[in-house]
């Protein structure tokens, strides 16, 4: 399905209502745009899809797929929480705002000093990973003389129909308990017996952009399988079913993402299946959405440069980004939509590949793309660049990262400001 281009009285390709050239012209390219409001409508459709089936839930947003201390303040003041992955997105979610209690701390290597800081912050959830994680974390609550409440991170064996770099919930993961061999029962004797530990109970998470509903629903029945044989075994019944995230998005008008309201659905209708065939109190259902909230509300403006023509090869039309601000397209071969800023609704005038300026063949933002008739200078915004992009980012061939903007209410705003040369050199020592 052709998504829909807005554009204002002069033809020109808006953000958030605002004007794309003007928006290129004040902050410079390339810059990601973020419309605030379809972030907000996001996490309302994710809040209304629980509320309409009235079941007991938390979201949390994976912050891993964007944040800065701007985003952390809008989640926050959404009413929902957010996980983080490392000693630095705690940091940066506590200065945004973000009540401590409200953040889940994944990690499938958290450091001591990561682990500490969690405990002083008062982190509300951690979600233990391995065996060497229960260890390590027990030594640090002993020292400090404190308890945490845990979620055990396991490994269904569901194999998501997703990129292979993105799929996590397949046996052979580096992430979570397995759980045929046997390993997650073992993690869980070993933290119940703990006191330190109140284990609320389970987390999964089989992948990302996953358009298909069929593993979230295998994954929850396989895992309310797994609560009714441990509360037999071990007379534990689990406080929370987290499902974590992975609901894919529109990147290309090829793709066809199911409303995030149908996807809490479905969710929530197996699990109710499952407790109520399993005689199982039904628990909590816990979700990390993160591309899905922020994925479709960014846009990356660039602005051409260079182009080359060979015949009967192709032609590359080169912007002023590239690989070093989204890394995706080398990565996983990810493809995007892009629009001409000036005039979204100009017809196709070539086939060329919109190529960054890193020193790198495989520095491709868009491959053999028909897209209407550019010169250097013009604006190109690349579509649903929200996700993994900035937080990705390098500076390869020192390069400065790019500006970060969010547009609400018919305003703008840098949250975000464009790296320097200094910036970039800052920490170093000569």
């Amino acid at each position: 399905m052709k998504r829909e281009i807005p554009v204002n009285s002069e033809g020109h390709y808006t953000i958030g209502g605002l004007d794309s050239l003007e928006l290129a012209k004040e902050f410079g390219t390339p810059t990601i745009v973020y419309d605030v409001a379809k972030i907000k409508e996001q996490i309302a459709k994710f809040k209304a899809g629980f509320e309409e089936e009235n079941v007991k839930y938390h979201i949390s947003y994976a912050s891993k797929a964007f944040s800065s201390l701007a985003m952390y303040d809008l989640v926050a003041k959404s009413g929902i929480g957010s996980d983080v992955v490392s000693g630095g997105e705690l940091y940066a979610a506590l200065k945004g705002g973000m009540d401590p209690q409200e953040l889940e701390f994944h990690g499938n290597n958290k450091s001591r000093a990561e682990l500490e800081m969690a405990v002083d912050s008062n982190v509300g959830y951690i979600i233990v990973d391995n065996f060497y994680e229960i260890d390590l974390l027990n030594e640090v609550l002993t020292e400090k003389n404190k308890t945490a409440d845990i979620l055990l991170r396991l490994a269904p064996g569901i194999h998501a129909e997703t990129h292979e770099y993105i799929s996590t919930g397949q046996a052979k993961s580096k992430f979570g308990f397995d759980l045929q061999s046997g390993q997650a029962s073992e993690a869980l004797e070993k933290t119940l017996a703990n006191p330190r530990f109140k284990v609320l109970g389970i987390h999964s998470h089989i992948g990302s952009q996953i358009f298909a509903t069929a593993g979230f629903v295998e994954a929850a029945k396989k895992l309310m399988d797994f609560l009714s044989a441990w509360k037999e075994k071990y007379d534990f019944t689990a406080e929370v079913l987290n499902l974590g995230g992975g609901f894919g998005i529109r990147y290309t008008d090829q793709d066809e993402p199911l409303d995030v309201k149908d996807f809490v659905k479905i969710i929530v209708e197996a699990v109710k299946e499952k407790s109520k065939e399993l005689n199982y109190p039904m628990p909590a259902i816990w979700i990390e959405p993160g591309r899905s909230v922020v994925g479709e509300a960014g846009v990356s403006l660039y602005t051409v440069g260079s182009r080359k023509d060979v015949e009967g090869v192709g032609s590359f039309v080169a912007v002023d980004g590239g690989m070093g601000d989204n890394i995706r397209p080398a990565l996983y071969g990810a493809e995007y939509d892009a629009v001409l800023a000036k005039d979204p609704n100009a017809p196709i005038a070539q086939n060329a590949s919109i190529v960054g300026k890193f020193c790198e063949s495989g520095d491709i933002l868009i491959k053999d793309y028909d897209f209407p008739k550019t010169e250097p200078g013009d604006v190109i915004a690349m579509l649903s660049t929200g996700a993994y992009g900035y937080v990705m980012a390098s500076n390869y061939n020192r390069n400065p990262r790019p500006a970060i903007v969010f547009v609400e209410d018919g305003k703008a705003r840098l949250v975000v400001k464009r790296e320097s040369y200094e910036d970039m050199i800052r920490n170093e020592i000569l």
